[in-house]
């Protein structure tokens, strides 16, 4: 019997997970056989990494190749310090990083994310596969940090034009690039 594929959905700083193209995302997962989960990250408004990377974790439970994760903005440093968490062997199936970002980008709100380096090799070895989608227009993510997570993760790096930073604000409710990659990486 072929194990259920999981899909956590992780949303950015601000953000709910009844907002933006999350809904979407996960209706579409769903209707393609994966069981999907988006959780509430805490104090939203003021983002800790700690509670962030506790509340995925508990979310998770028993994380393994089934495992996938789409995080948007500040959702994908979460799940990048999530990923650094796990135990020599532990392995998930996939990432896709949407507006991720390698740096506080400016905003001290955000120190907490960012206090130590980023362990590159550990977090190729924990994930089988990456996924950076980046606009050539984001006003708060340079594209700079998606050929970052290419060159140091190996991230496949999907430039989208004109997408700004892929939020309700800017009318993304649907994101079908998102949907696309994952399904390719979890084949």
């Amino acid at each position: 019997m072929r194990k259920l594929k999981r899909v956590f959905l992780i949303h950015g700083w601000e953000g709910r997970p009844e907002s933006g193209w999350r809904p979407w995302l996960k209706k579409k997962l769903e209707s393609k056989g994966f069981a999907v989960s988006v959780p509430a990250m805490p104090d939203t408004n003021r983002p800790k990494m700690k509670a962030w990377v506790d509340h995925l974790t508990k979310t998770v439970k028993k994380p393994g190749e089934d495992c996938y994760f789409v995080g948007h903005s500040l959702g994908c440093i979460t799940i990048l310090r999530f990923l650094e968490t796990l135990e020599a062997g532990e392995k998930v199936g996939g990432a896709v990083l949407v507006a991720g970002f390698t740096n506080n980008l400016g905003f001290k709100e955000l120190d907490s994310f960012f206090t130590k380096p980023i362990d590159w090799k550990k977090l190729k070895k924990q994930c089988k596969r990456f996924v950076a989608i980046h606009s050539d227009d984001d006003p708060y993510v340079p594209l700079k940090h998606g050929k970052i997570f290419e060159k140091k993760l190996g991230a496949e790096l999907i430039v989208k034009p004109g997408m700004k930073h892929f939020s309700s604000e800017g009318g993304r409710f649907e994101l079908p690039v998102a949907l696309n990659s994952l399904l390719k990486i979890s084949k």
